[in-house]
């Protein structure tokens, strides 16, 4: 079964730059519903979440089957959740074909916005370190996979409590170090990373591949700068192995124009290892306040 592109819809894009880059042109067109429409799942889930998106704008029945396992599943499980809150009730054969009916979406009059459960691993690992820390706003009844960062901390020693729209976080003595599968939570992934440097023991953070395509290839760029920092770092082509060591204060990390390396590496400080931060501003992407909040738990 061929992949799903664009142009099999045949719809015309126009390179406005570098071929296969952004920025692009896309020309309006007629889409004709293929079935089923192939589509990759080993490489990022939002080319899935995508398609179970815009497809329903079609008024057409479609079928989506997945090719190679499907990572990150709890982010395809909100976007389910969310289109069933929209009157699309997707049917779903495990997590490699998707049936979507022939069917508009309608509004659910109000809904519940929950906070940002990837943000909020930043503030819940500021808590090991002392705490506790309270985030409000995603909890035991969250329909985000990264709530499960919750679980991590609880493996390297934390105190976590959690209740359906709240969860706090405080540290009990030394962090422990840790071998866990990842490929659930793999923005999240990246705070456990940087907590790895304060742990007992090496840790390795397992099946994160998806790191290499994101804004930045992550494994190679969080090795590079825990390197930095003084640790022993195995780079594998879907994990890293994390031996903390001694940390160098004052050390400046680069942020590769990702976020989420600014947001992780801020944690350092809160092990009282000054550091530096170089283009803070890339956090503007999902949190233009990150670090106006985080000085409000410094003390």
């Amino acid at each position: 079964m061929p992949l799903i592109t664009a142009r099999a819809w045949q719809q015309t894009i126009d390179y406005c730059g570098k071929p296969g880059y952004t920025p692009l042109m896309i020309h309006p067109a007629s889409i004709h519903v293929a079935q089923p429409i192939g589509v990759r799942g080993d490489v990022s889930s939002q080319f899935l979440t995508a398609l179970l998106m815009a497809l329903p704008l079609t008024g057409k029945a479609a079928t989506i089957e997945v090719q190679g396992d499907l990572i990150s599943k709890p982010y395809v499980d909100i976007t389910l959740n969310v289109m069933r809150r929209f009157g699309l009730d997707v049917a779903r054969r495990g997590w490699s074909s998707f049936s979507i009916p022939a069917a508009k979406y309608a509004s659910p009059g109000s809904m519940y916005v929950e906070g940002d459960a990837s943000s909020a691993s930043y503030f819940l690992a500021a808590g090991a370190f002392g705490g506790p820390v309270r985030v409000e706003g995603v909890g035991r009844a969250s329909i985000q996979g990264d709530v499960r960062f919750a679980e991590v901390l609880e493996a390297m020693g934390a105190e976590v409590r959690m209740g359906d729209g709240w969860i706090e976080s405080a540290g009990k003595g030394r962090l422990r170090g840790i071998d866990l599968d990842l490929n659930h939570i793999p923005d999240a992934a990246m705070t456990a990373a940087v907590l790895a440097l304060f742990a007992d023991s090496p840790s390795r953070l397992r099946n994160i591949a998806s790191w290499r395509v994101k804004e930045t290839d992550r494994l190679a760029a969080m090795a590079t700068e825990l390197r930095k920092l003084g640790a022993t770092v195995e780079e594998g082509t879907d994990y890293l192995r994390i031996a903390p060591a001694a940390l160098k204060p004052g050390v400046a990390i680069d942020t590769y124009d990702d976020h989420r390396m600014a947001m992780s590496f801020s944690l350092v400080a809160f092990g009282g290892v000054p550091v530096g931060i170089r283009d803070p501003q890339c956090v503007a992407k999902t949190f233009p306040d990150y670090f106006a909040a985080l000085e409000k738990i410094r003390a």
